[in-house]
């Protein structure tokens, strides 16, 4: 015979201060978890949302990051004549020939400064992102010395606002734009114009990537065996997304150490909760008695501590759910192994990682719980009515 729900229920409300506490060990686990979660999947939704899945990026053979890279203008040329290419409403090929570099920026955070992208591209460049809008300000004048800021960038860099003034290559750039890419990478960016920057730093000749659209999957493939086997060329040729793909790597060290931290906490809350549940056994070893003699078995009995023990840990799972819940949207960053820069993002707490919390927190529970039930299952019925 099971023992009612309505019988645990009760016994958690009258031991409140026992049952908060232990919960809220159990739900600090959670939030630590789920924080880390979190964190590297805002760096993931960031990268996935950046990349065309018809996009390829065509950069100097071994290259690792467009940072490192070299193309020519005369490779431009030979690139962007390729079958395959996506053309534009105008009949041009869609390529888009690019610049990366980086610049140190000074935050409240961060005197010392942090590196950020910057990148030169020509208009073609801007219309293949078409997930990229101007939210504040306008778009850079091609020619003059002017940025556009991703919205990441604005908001961390006071600096880097409409009206500031930016010093890099041979003088200041000046704000005049914030770019909104949603989640994009994007965010994390400085575009300019390319002849510009280029003539700044000397590089006309030396540029770093060159964007391309395919027309179509099958076409992608294609375009890529024929880069690769072009002998002018010799590029390293892979799809946009896989090369965003790399940059989640950064968030690896990250999620280690929290995961680490999260075994630790979880023990100490298994102990809490198993503390508790060994309490409560001693406590109502009469209850216990009573319930054998009435018929209950101890089958029933066993399932009836873990079942409680599992809705303490509930509780927990719950409420670290709701710790964690207001980071969703929290703007955050974290340098890049691959870019050597910083990823401006935003944490992400969905419903798939919180459930993950809920059921982490309810193996915590189990493991807590199944041995104080094991032991008020196995009492004697004379043993547990004399411990009044």
């Amino acid at each position: 015979m099971a023992i009612p729900l309505s019988y645990n229920l009760r016994n958690l409300a009258a031991r409140k201060t026992t049952t908060i506490m232990t919960a809220l060990g159990i739900a600090l686990t959670v939030a630590v978890l789920l924080s880390i979660s979190a964190l590297a999947e805002g760096l993931r939704t960031s990268l996935e949302t950046s990349g065309h899945p018809l996009h390829l990026l065509v950069m100097r053979t071994g290259a690792s990051a467009e940072l490192v890279s070299a193309v020519t203008q005369e490779q431009y040329g030979v690139v962007k004549t390729k079958p395959g290419i996506a053309k534009d409403a105008s009949g041009n090929p869609m390529a888009s020939l690019e610049l990366v570099t980086v610049i140190v920026l000074e935050s409240p955070e961060n005197p010392g400064g942090i590196n950020v992208t910057v990148r030169g591209l020509t208009i073609a460049g801007l219309k293949m992102r078409e997930g990229a809008r101007i939210s504040e300000g306008r778009m850079f004048t091609p020619g003059r010395r002017e940025v556009v800021v991703g919205k990441g960038i604005a908001a961390k860099y006071p600096m880097a606002r409409i009206g500031g003034k930016l010093q890099f290559g041979r003088g200041d750039w000046e704000v005049v734009g914030v770019l909104d890419a949603g989640r994009s990478v994007a965010n994390s960016e400085i575009f300019c114009d390319l002849a510009q920057i280029a003539s700044d730093q000397n590089r006309e000749n030396g540029l770093s990537s060159i964007l391309v659209r395919a027309e179509n999957e099958v076409s992608m493939q294609a375009l890529i065996d024929d880069l690769k086997a072009d002998r002018r060329l010799k590029p390293e040729a892979l799809s946009e997304k896989a090369y965003l793909a790399q940059q989640t790597q950064s968030a690896a060290p990250v999620r280690a150490v929290g995961m680490f931290v999260s075994v630790i906490m979880a023990v100490g809350s298994c102990f809490a909760a198993m503390n508790t549940m060994y309490a409560a056994v001693a406590r109502r070893s009469a209850e216990i008695g009573t319930l054998r003699v009435l018929g209950f078995s101890r089958t029933g009995i066993l399932a009836s501590f873990l079942i409680e023990s599992l809705l303490l840990s509930l509780i927990g799972g719950l409420l670290g759910c709701l710790l964690v819940l207001p980071l969703n949207n929290v703007g955050t960053a974290i340098g890049s192994i691959t870019t050597f820069s910083e990823i401006t993002f935003q944490f992400a707490v969905t419903p798939r990682i919180m459930a993950v919390g809920v059921a982490f927190a309810l193996v915590l529970g189990a493991v807590g719980g199944v041995f104080p039930a094991w032991s008020a299952a196995r009492k004697q019925i004379l043993t547990a009515l004399r411990q009044v």
